[in-house]
């Protein structure tokens, strides 16, 4: 399993797609899971908010044009290759639902951890990681609704943006100021408690994806989703991941970027949240379409998680290579 580098979690998540398929929660149980999960959400924010330091934020926000490659990246690219997937619906490759799911996803802000994480593992500018990754995360509770109902209005589909605004704002914003504020009393037991942050993290979205497929499998999403629906799905995130990764290289060398900078902008701006975007999702769509809708970002997610951590070990490399060279130098000077 680590020598494929799939992630546990992933297989939890799998397991709780199983046991909503056979076991999907209906009447009084559905209702008591939706209210467990807004109660998980609004918690889960409230951490990610205790745990953001104001420190970390500033010391990475004087690289400006970083972040801006990382949000073109994130709230542009993405989009414009989302509707550049349109085509594959008439072929047969992806179907309509699949691809408003692909459009989802390309609307969602970049992760926090696992981008962070990444670029520590590489060597990367972690300050910079720091500060674009949450500032991302942040912006996305706004941007997203409204890139949403661009991209979904644009394809023929609705969406009530201000009110979807209002709810997401309302659902994961206020608890995340709420934890942020609270930060002077609490961050240090969530320094120390980091283990239990995570464990709420990964129970509030599990609590989503059970909820959110129950309802699709009573709408009969397995007669609409087959092994081939999976595969394309697979394929097409594959493609994607593949064109991000090459062009945001491209553009961090084209504009002369150092190696540490390349591998922040290469890591914060090929990433998409699960963590938002299951939530979100939620709060965005009706009950019976979430399931559909967040399947391609669950595959993206893992398929983001594994292809990165082959790079990141890569870039490691590189960057210990440079350094040795540095210290090569140093020493020449230093004896000369």
């Amino acid at each position: 399993m680590s020598w494929l580098k799939i992630d546990k979690f992933l297989l939890i998540l799998i397991c709780v797609v199983v046991v909503a398929s056979f076991f999907p929660c209906e009447g009084i149980y559905k209702t008591i899971f939706q209210h467990l999960t807004t109660a998980a959400i609004a918690l889960l924010f409230f951490m990610h908010g205790a745990k953001l330091s104001r420190e970390a934020i500033m010391a990475g926000i004087g690289h400006w044009r970083l972040h801006v490659v990382v949000f073109l990246s994130t709230f542009a690219l993405f989009p414009l290759l989302g509707l550049g997937m349109k085509w594959l619906v008439p072929v047969g490759i992806l179907t309509p639902t699949l691809y408003y799911g692909f459009l989802y996803l390309c609307a969602l802000p970049a992760t926090v951890q696992s981008a962070i994480a990444y670029t520590s593992v590489a060597g990367g500018n972690i300050p910079a990681a720091i500060c674009s990754a949450s500032a991302s995360s942040i912006l996305g509770v706004f941007l997203s609704p409204v890139l949403v109902g661009l991209l979904m209005h644009t394809q023929g589909g609705t969406s009530d943006t201000l009110h979807a605004i209002g709810s997401i704002v309302l659902q994961l914003m206020v608890p995340f100021i709420i934890g942020h504020l609270c930060r002077p009393l609490i961050g240090g037991w969530v320094q120390r408690h980091k283990k239990i942050v995570n464990i709420t993290d990964r129970s509030s979205i599990l609590l989503v994806v059970y909820v959110a497929f129950s309802a699709a499998v009573v709408e009969g999403i397995w007669h609409q989703i087959d092994g081939w629906s999976l595969l394309a799905v697979l394929g097409c995130s594959i493609v994607l991941l593949t064109i991000v990764l090459i062009i945001n290289t491209f553009v961090a060398r084209l504009f002369g970027f150092n190696t540490k900078d390349e591998i922040t902008i290469v890591f914060c701006g090929s990433k998409k949240s699960l963590a938002n975007g299951i939530p979100m999702a939620n709060v965005l769509f009706p009950a019976a379409a979430v399931g559909a809708m967040v399947l391609p970002l669950m595959i993206f997610h893992q398929i983001q998680l594994m292809v990165c951590a082959v790079l990141a070990s890569r870039y490691a490399k590189r960057v210990a290579r440079e350094e040795a060279a540095k210290l090569a130098v140093k020493e020449e000077i230093k004896s000369a």
